[in-house]
């Protein structure tokens, strides 16, 4: 399968000297083409700095970023903004709509701005299989959170990226909502051939993608394939408790794993899907 997008010691720190943050400290990872991957960790751990740096929303310290034959690296701020008008697409957790105008008006509004038309056999493709054919006339205000947060995911699809960033798209939903847009998410990957990273805290959301990264102290710790709720929760869980007895070694002492991320168990001790909701996403993958 071809990459999508690759990091090579992609390094990002904040600050100099002795006060400086080491956000990214030489990651190596690729995202391939048509996949669905979930990046997890805890807060602090470099899993958004990843994905902004990635999205060249964010200058690298070092290393390089391949996207598209080229090393965004080494782009000026026009080229990285043209990159993400038509190669990029992104939904956050806040929709981002604007009230004034319609679904329709929103989803297609990357065109409107870029002066070009949508093309109408993909326009009705994305709003079939997103459910939306029936609120293309509705404002923001008179859809529900679910139903909002896939026009920004009709928005971000609309202009054909190559590649689609997620940041906790589901965050300010409630879970029948937040099942349903990682459902529809799930089938622009299986049916609309979409790449998507996406980031989150939500261990339920992660058992939706085809792979899971877990990040900690700004480095890959566990790489996982066919990720499901209960073990991304168990790598969680292992990488705080590791963080915990690390914080509390005597001063200059340092945790055997620390920085070598969890250990991690042999394949058979996987376990199956923790309740409905991942079941959900089981059935959903392929």
């Amino acid at each position: 399968m071809n990459t999508a997008i690759e990091a090579i010691d992609l390094v990002k720190d904040y600050g100099n000297g002795e006060n400086a943050v080491h956000a990214l400290r030489g990651v190596n990872v690729a995202f391939e083409q048509g996949r669905f991957t979930a990046i997890m960790g805890p807060s602090g751990s470099g899993k958004s700095t990843l994905m902004h740096t990635l999205a060249g929303l964010d200058s690298a310290t070092g290393g390089h970023i391949m996207f598209d034959g080229a090393d965004i690296t080494t782009m000026t701020d026009n080229q990285l903004t043209m990159l993400r008008r038509h190669k990029i697409g992104f939904i956050f957790q806040s929709f981002n709509l604007l009230p004034m105008f319609t679904a329709e008006q929103n989803i297609i509004m990357p065109l409107t701005l870029a002066g070009e038309k949508p093309d109408r056999a993909w326009f009705d493709l994305l709003v079939t299989t997103l459910g939306l054919k029936q609120r293309l006339g509705h404002r923001p205000n008179e859809l529900s959170g679910g139903q909002q947060q896939r026009v920004a995911i009709a928005r971000a699809l609309i202009a054909r990226p190559q590649l689609v960033f997620a940041d906790e798209p589901t965050g300010n939903l409630d879970s029948v909502s937040s099942a349903e847009v990682l459902s529809f998410l799930r089938r622009s990957v299986n049916e609309l051939g979409q790449t998507i990273i996406m980031v989150t805290h939500d261990a339920v959301a992660a058992s939706y993608a085809d792979r899971a990264i877990v990040f900690a102290d700004g480095r890959i710790v566990a790489d996982e394939t066919d990720p499901t709720a209960e073990r991304m929760n168990q790598l969680l869980m292992q990488e705080r408790e590791r963080a915990t007895r690390q914080s509390l070694a005597p001063a200059g002492a340092q945790s055997p794993s620390a920085g070598a991320g969890v250990p991690l168990p042999p394949q058979s001790a996987r376990n199956t899907r923790a309740g409905a909701h991942a079941a959900t996403a089981g059935r959903h993958r392929r």
